[in-house]
């Protein structure tokens, strides 16, 4: 009886630690929360290990993904894996066997905040290899360097020198690749760097080889306003909570933590901060780019006054490079042609549907993806055991994309 009786008590207090109110749109509530609650006890120990003293909190966090997640680099029958250096920078390379002569190209970044991550995960593994076997293309997936050690422009200019590698005669022609079918793509933080990588290279003249797509699945593009309607609307919809992206944002920019109620207030983009001009403002200025549908209820914060000096600390914030949705409208018609994935209940999908405006308005042809259903991150849980069916969706019509447009 009492075996039973604790049984029961610790049941229910599992279930009141993984039961999560969620929007009834969202796909398979249950297994969301249940990948919510394994996140949220990560990161919960890696905040008392960072708190105690014993480490980053980072460090804990990659330590405890890649004990679960990364795996070495293993070859089937189908596709060759293998660990080699792109530009410098750490790559998994995933070469179909047989098939054509020459294959198609894709560059790879992976998400995690900037900070989190591998191309080496087995999540990543496995969406490159079903890559290059359905596409019979050469998937390279880097991985550039993590915060906090590196800091924005090292993310960056990894991406930038990796792409340009990937892009020289000498790779192209060691792996078979044909030069008119290549492209750049990443989801979450790595489409941050795919966007600004096809941004940076599609205005760069000594280039022979240019990419003919860019690919960006629920990118991160902005971090001037943490109130638009899909922030107000998802900041605390797993796994990736408002909150936790501004932090992601101040260890990219190598600002200080204290900031971030600042970021989460719009204290820093306040009209009284004279370093945010109105043509800033209007590069992600909802009200004008997003439809009506997706503005919903929700009203802009703007402040009128704020705190002084943020953007002149931090002046990242206002760099193209890493927020790419603020790139000139001459710079935006340059990029190739697009594929902007994006999901119903994550914060981050307004930068997407912004970013598809805008780059729409300057003459380029894109295709928005949208996911009624979708979460941050579902695509990689796209196989068991946390298979989400939006997840098994999105990416086989991301793969369908591709193939139909590289």
């Amino acid at each position: 009886m009492r075996l039973r009786l604790a049984g029961a008590v610790l049941l229910s207090a599992a279930a009141y630690y993984v039961y999560l109110p969620l929007p009834s749109g969202v796909s398979e509530p249950w297994k969301l929360m249940l990948l919510d609650a394994l996140f949220r006890s990560f990161m919960q120990a890696s905040d008392v290990a960072h708190t105690l003293g014993v480490c980053h909190r980072v460090h804990l966090l990659n330590r405890l993904v890649s004990w679960v997640e990364v795996i070495e680099a293993r070859s089937c029958p189908a596709v060759q894996v293998t660990d080699i250096r792109l530009g410098g920078v750490p790559t998994r390379v995933f070469q179909p066997n047989g098939g054509k002569n020459l294959k198609r190209g894709v560059v790879y970044f992976h998400g995690g905040g900037w900070a989190l991550g591998s191309g080496r995960m087995r999540s990543y593994d496995r969406l490159c290899r079903k890559m290059a076997e359905d596409l019979d293309a050469v998937i390279m997936s880097v991985d550039y360097r993590l915060a906090p050690e590196a800091v924005f422009p090292d993310q960056y200019h990894d991406a930038l020198a990796a792409s340009r590698a990937f892009l020289s005669s000498e790779v192209l022609h060691k792996h078979s690749i044909d030069p008119e079918r290549v492209s750049v793509s990443g989801d979450s933080a790595g489409g941050n760097l795919a966007a600004a990588v096809a941004q940076e290279l599609a205005s760069d003249e000594t280039l022979n080889v240019r990419f003919k797509t860019q690919a960006l699945i629920y990118p991160v593009l902005q971090a001037l306003d943490f109130h638009t309607p899909s922030y107000q609307q998802n900041q605390a919809v797993p796994i990736l909570y408002r909150p936790v992206m501004a932090r992601f944002w101040l260890q990219y920019l190598g600002a200080s933590p204290s900031l971030e109620p600042v970021l989460l207030a719009n204290n820093h983009t306040a009209l009284d901060q004279p370093s945010i001009s109105a043509a800033t403002r209007s590069k992600l200025n909802w009200t004008a780019l997003l439809p009506a549908e997706r503005r919903k209820h929700f009203r802009p914060v703007v402040k009128a006054t704020g705190s002084p000096g943020v953007v002149g600390e931090v002046p990242a914030l206002t760099d193209a490079r890493a927020a790419p949705l603020l790139a000139e409208q001459p710079v935006l018609s340059r990029t190739p042609k697009a594929y902007v994935m994006t999901c119903e209940f994550d914060v981050l999908r307004d930068d997407g549907l912004m970013y598809v405006r805008r780059l729409q308005d300057a003459g380029v042809a894109v295709t928005s993806d949208h996911y009624e259903d979708g979460f941050h991150g579902c695509m990689v849980f796209a196989y068991p055991p946390m298979m989400s069916s939006v997840g098994e969706r999105s990416m086989n019509n991301y793969i369908r994309w591709l193939d139909q447009n590289l």
